[in-house]
């Protein structure tokens, strides 16, 4: 692991030292779990963005083949 410092305010680390003393977990652990949290919530949120902006990007090309033909045949038992 990586040692780092952080500022946080007064009224998080009377939340942070009453969480720690209930749950049984160092203020460090938690801090991590929430660290991770915030990281995936991050990254779907970044996902989900990409889908959105590309979703439909194909819609008006007319040089693609016909995808549910395609598909059909293939569950037919049709060469992939």
């Amino acid at each position: 692991m990586i040692r780092t410092q952080i500022y946080i305010t007064e009224q998080q680390k009377g939340q942070l030292n009453a969480l720690s003393e209930r749950s049984g977990l160092k203020q460090s652990e938690l801090i991590r779990e929430a660290l991770d949290l915030f990281l995936e919530q991050e990254s779907r949120g970044r996902r989900e963005q990409i889908l959105r902006k590309t979703a439909g990007i194909w819609k008006e090309r007319t040089d693609l083949p016909d995808f549910k033909d395609l598909r059909a045949n293939r569950d037919r038992g049709g060469r992939r």
